[in-house]
């Protein structure tokens, strides 16, 4: 709505509506707000165009809202900047003098063309199916995009991208135990670039079970140097039946810096044997697929002490028989067990 001479601007919207789609509707709505998206390579010399306007029109700049300093360059409807860097980043408006108009509001924003991303696959669902992830090693500073190609024996495969983390894409096997590589390739893409990356893999080679979960060690009583572990199978892993896992156990006292380290075959527990008595223990668990893979991470590191042996108590006990209007001396007598009293009356005369 207008009032007076003052236009006001506002957008209402849901709190989980995307960020990117809420900065449309602004643009939209409120140009003059947000202003046109002007995206330059960090390091390069940039021109900004008021407009439209003539060559021979004057204009003066503001940058968020601070006219613009002496050294940057005036030509005509045109702003030049020199080696621009995150710096320059800002919401630039011109106006057309002498009545200073505004005629154009530009969003420059300073960046870098993406370089290859970083790509890595693992199956922790295996047989269902596999996640690929990437990431930039150095920040573009500007939104990059990313498309994902996914091919197994001359085949396109669907794609799903993961709905919680924005860099990562799950694909189901068409086939199990296939001889045949997958390749994934993962573009990124910017408005100063874009750049590839693709791997190729064989589904032995990927499969890595997520660590045992539940990890639980206790001391078993009447026994110092024994301690129980029990795990749980990873919850993503689909048929532990079908593809049954193996576990590594590992365990050390506080004290020392070594692993002692015990290799099972499908059993969920172990019972540990050679433990110190009276020391405290850090206990972990790994899993690997019996067949193929690699093995997973260690688990959340628990804490146990074998079963410790409570002191008996040490008592001591007096014998004395109470004499009534007497003087008493005692004289001890050492026995066996205990130390004895013997009382020795007096009669008051």
């Amino acid at each position: 709505p207008r009032q007076g001479s003052i236009f006001y601007c506002s957008v209402i919207s849901e709190a989980e509506q995307p960020a990117v789609i809420i900065n449309a509707l602004i643009f939209r709505l409120c140009p003059f707000l947000v202003g046109r998206i002007q995206y330059e390579r960090m390091g390069s010399d940039v021109t900004m165009q008021c407009g439209s306007l003539d060559n021979d029109a004057s204009v003066s700049w503001k940058v968020n809202g601070t006219d613009i300093k002496a050294r940057h360059r005036l030509e005509g409807p045109r702003l030049l900047l020199t080696q621009v860097d995150l710096g320059h980043n800002g919401l630039y408006s011109c106006f057309q003098n002498p009545h200073g108009e505004r005629r154009d509001t530009i969003n420059l924003r300073i960046g870098t063309a993406p370089r290859e991303p970083t790509v890595t696959c693992r199956s922790n669902t295996y047989p269902k199916g596999f996640y690929c992830s990437w990431h930039q090693q150095h920040s573009t500073y500007i939104p990059t995009e990313f498309e994902v190609d996914v091919h197994h024996n001359q085949r396109a495969l669907e794609v799903q991208r993961d709905p919680v983390h924005k860099n990562r894409c799950h694909v189901r096997f068409p086939e199990v135990f296939s001889s045949f590589p997958y390749r994934v390739n993962v573009t990124a893409i910017n408005d100063l670039g874009r750049a590839s990356a693709a791997i190729s893999f064989e589904e032995s080679n990927i499969v890595k079970p997520d660590p045992p979960e539940r990890v639980v060690a206790t001391p078993i009583p009447n026994n110092v140097r024994r301690l129980e572990v029990t795990w749980n199978s990873p919850s993503t892993w689909p048929d532990v039946d079908n593809f049954p896992l193996k576990y590594f156990l590992r365990y050390r006292p506080l004290i020392r810096d070594q692993w002692q380290h015990v290799e099972l075959s499908d059993s969920t527990s172990h019972t540990i044997t050679d433990a110190y008595a009276g020391k405290e223990y850090i206990i972990q668990v790994a899993a690997k697929d019996t067949e193929i893979g690699t093995w997973s991470d260690w688990s959340v590191a628990v804490h146990a002490t074998p079963w410790i042996e409570e002191p008996k108590q040490i008592t001591s006990t007096t014998e004395a028989d109470p004499v009534i209007g007497g003087l008493i001396s005692l004289k001890p007598v050492p026995t066996a067990q205990t130390m004895a009293l013997t009382i020795t009356t007096h009669k008051i005369k």
